[in-house]
């Protein structure tokens, strides 16, 4: 890793994400810190097994990482009354915004000002609620800016496939949340 490149927090969901976001950034002069913050993953084991696996990855590029407080009680709060919401819906969005504003706000206290996301590699989030999302986080916390990138451009989501076959990621099949795993399921 690049000790002199411009540090940027990167809030991360899962290693298929992150790594071509995270070799595009070591490549381009920057000196990522990930941060995990994943209340929305449910149960704890597959909070975990998710976790590990991105460990696992950022170990062997040498690339700090941070695991945020699995708050999975305070992120319920934040989306109690919206839990019927598809996919892409209204508790995607406040989703976003929650884990956001818990990466704005360890970004701030380590007094890192750029933040970005992998949320905005996943072809299955809304790139549009994520950017509104990570505005409004940085807008919550001083000093914070939020990086607005596609990071599924660039020949990016290429990379992502190759590097989840290099490094044989677990590959979930759904965002995490109870609510999205109860809607990725077949009718019975």
């Amino acid at each position: 890793m690049s000790e002199g490149g411009s540090r940027i927090v990167l809030h991360a969901c899962c290693a298929p994400c992150s790594a071509a976001v995270v070799e595009w950034l070591l490549a381009n002069a920057y000196a990522p810190v990930v941060f995990f913050s994943n209340a929305n993953i449910f149960p704890h084991d597959e909070y975990a097994l998710r976790r590990e696996e991105h460990k696992r990855f950022l170990s062997a590029q040498g690339v700090p990482y941070v695991d945020d407080d699995w708050d999975h009680q305070g992120w319920l709060r934040h989306v109690h009354g919206l839990e019927g919401e598809p996919e892409r819906g209204r508790r995607c969005q406040a989703c976003f915004a929650f884990r956001l504003r818990r990466a704005a706000e360890f970004a701030a206290g380590q007094g890192i000002p750029l933040l970005a996301t992998t949320l905005a590699a996943s072809r299955w989030k809304d790139i549009d609620q994520v950017n509104a999302a990570g505005r409004w986080a940085a807008g919550q916390v001083p000093g914070i800016t939020f990086w607005e990138r596609n990071w599924r451009k660039g020949g990016l989501q290429e990379r992502r496939a190759q590097l989840l076959k290099e490094h044989n990621f677990y590959n979930q099949q759904w965002c995490g949340c109870e609510f999205s795993h109860r809607s990725s399921e077949p009718p019975r």
